[in-house]
Formats: C-alpha cells, structure tokens, sequence
C-alpha cells in the first residue's frame, strides 16, 4: 500500500515530493536519485525532476511508494 503524501495545491514537481515525503534530503540527492533511474511514476521510470505530479500519482523512490493526495 502506497504512503500518502498530502500536498496543499492541484500539482507538485517530483524533487519537491521526494524532499517533502523524506525520501531525498534535499534537491541535489532529488536530482540524484532521478538521474540514476531510480524513481518512477505509476510504473513508469521518470528522469525529468520538474515532472509536475497529481492527485493519485504513484512515485517509487528509495524502497518506497508514495501516493499524492491533493489539497485542491
């Protein structure tokens, strides 16, 4: 079962969710992760950082997934 990740807007970046729900540190280990493969959204790797994310995308990073929940 995927962790959810509540967010205040419609959509967030990919490094923001990565940072927001813990899993990056900060930016530079965002890009980090991403540039080497190891993210995906819904099932799909992603490499674009500014990949803008809504409710109920699914991001898997570090072991885990995370679901975004929107605030909108």
């Amino acid at each position: 079962m995927p962790r959810a990740i509540q967010i205040t807007g419609d959509m967030i970046r990919l490094g923001q969710l990565l940072k927001l729900a813990g899993v990056a540190g900060d930016g530079g280990e965002a890009k980090a992760m991403i540039a080497g493969g190891e993210v995906t959204v819904n099932g799909e790797p992603e490499l674009r950082r500014g990949r803008q994310l809504a409710d109920g995308d699914v991001v898997g990073a570090g072991g885990e997934e995370l679901r975004v929940v929107g605030g909108g």
